[in-house]
């Protein structure tokens, strides 16, 4: 038996969970058969469960008013694993014997056998005379009249006598916080005998009696006032402290998820949401549904409104959701429902109909637990999706159950932000994550991403809103991704974007780019950085680019090719540009490259070293802008004084400068500067850097000169 039980088991205190279940399902029994046989309620018309404790004897005891055992019950249901031993109960299992079910009186009443040495079971049913079932978990068991009689009325009661390691359940906080963990959802109500200690008046009727005598001595003498003669016939009042013991209630919570929709309040969902999440906020949004198919389950969905310390330790974060088997907790954080990037959502999920492994802790791995993880993402996302927009897309999911959620299409005040940018703010880095890690699921969850753009001013737009307002001649959906919103404002890709007054999304959260490389296109349209190589408007004239480039090109072939020569392996080619207004120049990369935020992000990474980020780096392309003064001038110093150290020293600075002002860093900073001073020196007309010689001051000057210091800094003091 200890072998059985210990090998199942993986904690002790699920053993008050399956007596609190079979307590449950034989009180279920009996209101089911009182349907028919009234009278069996006479007995006994109260239908609970109590749980009380015996520190003096090391006693644990549970009792419920259930349809209780008779004799034959208490030999076929309690003793089979006793009486069999530990091969024919292994036999049991091998043929398929259904131990699935939460209230079955068979494996799960020996888990008692994880805290007692001994269990005593008294049952009164009312087809039989009360007996005593007793083992101590070896060979064999006893089973006896009652020699007290009927003192049950109805029902059963089991009593532990627990072991010396088992001391920790015989203390009602642990007893209170067990039952609120498992079964603070079970229809019946569970009442702890609890002391507390009152603190008491009592009389001090010695003192009374003394000072009544004293009073009678002196009355002939001293005339006494009516109030104090009141007063001092008054027994003066003591206080104590004493214990005193009374049933109190634990599972005072109800499992609002077995209820219709319509009968509940938003104030039941709220309270119902700081129940089970020991969260002080109310819950922003929320679903209950009810999905039936292949497997059917009962289930109510919370987002929190503050996101709080979710993203301190992401990929460590538990799962929010519990999961109910007949309201009865299997386990408080679930993993396999949800998939990471929403472990922000908190709820419960209720099935009749899992698949339990024996010690009914954890669930077998089912092809239902991909069903209802498929089913409970799709509500989630539709959820999400009717907060951002008011409607819903998902109707085919109508079949599985309907939703409830409180009107967060709307805010009632102007100045208020909108519900679901108030999620966004908060949870907008489990979207992205979910862009990246469900390809399923991506075009869903693409609906959902905001972001912050050129024409938007402080509000967010979505990839759907963009599409809806681009103009007619545009294909691609363009973005900059940078370091903070003043950066990519000030990027110089911008000024050809917004010379055509093209709307453009700005990605200045870290997760933004990542997201964008997975999804590639929205809707048929390509998602197109302004950073990168190939960039193609379409209100160009194709013909007409095609020869103002060519032109272009063979305009400044001795600058480009110049410049590919002094900078040697820092850009893979120099090419004249087509997207830049005012800027001399910038750095693109190549289509596929990372970009210049990207390389940023990466040198930000703790385990990133050198060589990695070497070999990651994008091959960059020097695009020149034709039109600049700079370059023209640049282009005719390329051909008249190519080896000209000023020329070489120019050269490298308008790479250079369009490497900082394109977002990279410049790993040659000492390179950089001597080229400044150069230039600088060139503009002042300087021939050489030399240092001039120090200023020579004579010896006795200087002494003079130190005396005056002190005596000025004196007349100071």
């Amino acid at each position: 038996m200890d072998i059985i039980i210990n090998s199942l088991y993986k904690h002790k205190d699920v053993f008050l969970r399956e007596l609190i279940s079979n307590a449950s399902d034989a009180l279920d029994k009996l209101r089911f058969l009182a349907l028919s046989q009234p009278e069996i309620l006479d007995a006994n018309k109260e239908l609970d469960i109590r749980i009380s404790f015996n520190k003096d004897l090391k006693t644990l005891t549970i009792r419920d008013s259930g349809v209780g055992m008779t004799r034959q019950d208490l030999i076929n249901n309690l003793g089979t694993v006793a009486k069999s031993g530990t091969s024919n109960f292994i036999e049991k299992l091998s043929e398929g014997a259904d131990v699935s079910l939460i209230g079955q009186f068979g494996v799960g009443f020996y888990s008692v056998y994880l805290i007692s040495d001994k269990v005593r079971v008294v049952s009164k049913n009312a087809a039989d005379n009360q007996y005593i079932w007793e083992s101590t978990a070896d060979s064999s068991f006893t089973v006896s009249p009652d020699p007290r009689g009927n003192t049950l009325g109805r029902g059963t009661e089991i009593t532990m006598f627990l072991k010396e390691d088992a001391a920790e359940f015989l203390e009602q906080t642990k007893l209170e916080e067990l039952v609120k963990r498992y079964s603070e959802f079970i229809n019946f109500p569970i009442y702890l005998h609890k002391k507390s200690t009152v603190t008491v008046e009592k009389e001090a009727a010695a003192e009374a009696e003394e000072e009544e005598e004293g009073d009678e001595e002196e009355s002939d003498d001293i005339e006494v006032d009516e109030e104090d003669e009141k007063e001092s016939e008054k027994p003066a009042a003591t206080t104590e402290k004493v214990d005193k013991w009374d049933w109190e209630r634990v599972n005072n919570n109800v499992a609002i998820w077995s209820r219709d929709k319509e009968d509940i309040t938003n104030d039941e969902y709220q309270s119902f949401f700081k129940a089970i999440t020991k969260d002080p906020t109310e819950a922003q949004t929320w679903i209950h549904f009810k999905a039936e198919g292949e497997v059917d389950f009962k289930s109510i969905l919370f987002v929190p409104k503050d996101a709080l310390n979710l993203y301190d330790d992401y990929s460590n974060r538990k799962a929010g959701i519990r999961l109910y088997v007949r309201k009865v907790l299997i386990q408080e954080d679930f993993e396999d429902l949800l998939p990471r990037y929403l472990n922000f959502i908190k709820g419960v999920v209720d099935s009749d109909d899992l698949p339990l492994n024996v010690s009914r802790e954890t669930l077998q791995q089912h092809k239902v637990l991909r069903v209802m993880a498929k089913k409970l993402v799709r509500k989630i996302l539709e959820m999400l999706r009717k907060m951002a927009t008011g409607k819903s897309d998902d109707s085919e999911d109508s079949e599985e159950g309907s939703e409830s959620t409180p009107d967060s299409s709307k805010s009632t005040d102007s100045n208020e932000k909108h519900p679901y940018i108030q999620f966004w703010e908060q949870f907008g880095k489990s979207i992205r994550m979910g862009v990246i890690e469900d390809p399923s699921n991506r075009s869903k969850l693409a609906k959902l991403l905001r972001f912050k753009s050129s024409k938007s001013g402080d509000n967010y737009v979505s990839l759907e809103d963009y599409i809806a307002n681009k103009k007619d001649w545009q294909q691609d959906i363009y973005f900059v991704a940078g370091e903070s919103l003043d950066a990519v404002k000030k990027s110089p890709f911008m000024e050809v974007a917004t010379k055509k007054d093209i709307e453009v999304l700005y990605l200045v959260d870290p997760m933004d780019e990542y997201c964008f490389q997975h999804l590639a296109d929205f809707d048929g349209h390509k998602l197109q950085s302004l950073t990168k190589e190939g960039l193609k408007f379409g209100d160009e004239n194709e013909d007409l680019v095609k020869k103002r480039t060519k032109a272009y090109k063979e305009t400044f072939k001795p600058l480009t090719k110049f410049l590919k020569e002094a900078l040697g392996g820092k850009v893979s080619k120099v090419a004249v540009s087509q997207r830049v207004e005012k800027t001399p120049s910038v750095i693109v990369t190549s289509q596929y490259g990372h970009t210049a935020n990207m390389e940023r992000i990466m040198r930000a990474q703790t385990f990133s070293s050198a060589e990695s980020l070497k070999q990651m780096a994008s091959q960059k392309t020097l695009e020149l802008n034709p039109r600049h003064p700079i370059i023209i001038t640049l282009n005719k110093l390329a051909q008249e004084n190519p080896d000209d150290q000023n020329t070489k020293d120019m050269a490298q600075l308008v790479y250079e400068t369009a490497l900082l002002s394109s977002g990279f860093t410049n790993d040659d900073t000492e390179g950089f500067a001597e080229r400044m001073y150069r230039v600088l020196a060139s503009n002042m007309d300087l021939k050489d850097l030399d240092l001039a010689p120090e200023i020579t001051i004579e010896e006795e000057a200087a002494e003079e000169g130190d005396e005056d210091a002190n005596v000025n800094g004196n007349d100071e003091l």
